[in-house]
């Protein structure tokens, strides 16, 4: 039976810990929108193809189209979010565990758009699921063995690919003769592009989280029998844009510091970054579009200051540990207080 948006509701209503977790949910979903989806539009700013603002709106309008068109091609990237672990049979010990991942999820991704550090929600959300779940009766049994699998295939792959796809088409482009408007219409496309794909793979880890939460309530985590609306997909599109239209000015501006773009090593970034979340969405690899953005932007451009490449790496080495302590910690808060 479809899940309407009045069920989901009514659902909602009915559970204080699902109103709170949804809540929350938006908040992670609009704070992506704001922090990672600006990694589409860097390659573009920064070069100079697009101004700012025009290019959040640009990205705003393609994340929202690549929401709709995950959904409607397939979940692998959201059946992996919802099995990434087993949070019991108990509703309101799995509610207060899920609400307590997303609330720690907030707190990190706020953390880094403070100082303006490109860490990446989508690890912070499988680091924040696991740890909350880890807290639970079970302990680490909980987590899926095969889904952190994937994510952890995700992880290498988006990363070496990234780089070497940025690099190998910036070494052809060098030698390429293009004129200044077509590079900047290129860059233009690309940038679209990019930002689809991450409308595309965000899109489905929110969607994982949003039917795991309607799951949960029920006393219930099978994927395979779970309906998957359309409704949802075009929520998560919708405040995904909604953030991406505040801007994430800040993290644009340290890509930049990181490694100056030419256009033509910004048009091949933001190719070689598309091709590597293009394979990785198809292959249903939940992957990270600000690693595989950074690594193709790395890959593509020349001597930059190393300062901003270090804090990345940094911040990217703590996000999995300190979301899922995070997560760990209020989750056993919640569950005291319950």
């Amino acid at each position: 039976m479809p899940l309407s948006l009045f069920d989901f509701l009514c659902r909602a209503a009915d559970s204080s810990a699902l109103a709170v977790t949804v809540l929350l949910l938006l908040a992670v979903i609009l704070v992506n929108g704001w922090t990672d989806a600006p990694n589409a539009i860097a390659s573009a700013v920064v070069s100079g193809a697009l101004p700012f603002r025009r290019a959040a709106w640009l990205a705003a309008a393609c994340n929202l189209l690549g929401s709709l068109w995950a959904a409607a091609a397939g979940g692998a990237v959201s059946q992996a979010i919802f099995t990434i672990a087993d949070f019991g049979r108990s509703t309101s010990t799995a509610l207060a565990a899920l609400c307590a991942a997303m609330a720690a999820i907030v707190c990190w991704a706020v953390l880094a758009w403070r100082f303006g550090i490109p860490t990446s929600e989508s690890h912070a959300l499988v680091a924040g699921l696991s740890g909350a779940a880890a807290a639970l009766p079970g302990g680490l049994s909980n987590l899926g063995i095969g889904p952190w699998l994937r994510v952890t295939v995700g992880l290498v792959l988006s990363v070496v690919l990234g780089a070497a796809l940025g690099r190998t088409i910036s070494g052809r482009m060098e030698k390429s003769q293009f004129s200044s408007s077509r590079l900047a219409g290129g860059q233009v496309c690309a940038a679209g592009a990019m930002a689809f794909l991450h409308g595309a793979q965000d899109g489905q880890k929110f969607m994982g989280v949003f039917l795991l939460g309607a799951a949960l309530a029920q006393g219930r985590q099978d994927w395979e029998t779970f309906p998957r609306p359309l409704w949802l997909a075009l929520l998560c599109g919708c405040v995904m844009a909604l953030g991406t239209a505040l801007g994430g000015k800040r993290i644009v501006a340290s890509l930049g510091r990181a490694a100056p773009l030419t256009p033509k090593s910004g048009l091949a970034a933001d190719l070689g970054g598309g091709l590597c979340l293009l394979l990785c969405t198809l292959l249903g690899l939940p992957v990270s579009t600000t690693h595989v953005k950074t690594a193709a932007i790395l890959g593509a451009g020349r001597g930059g200051d190393p300062r901003p490449v270090l804090a990345m790496i940094l911040a990217w080495l703590l996000t999995f540990p300190a979301c899922a302590l995070l997560g760990f910690a209020a989750a056993r808060l919640f569950l005291i207080l319950l």
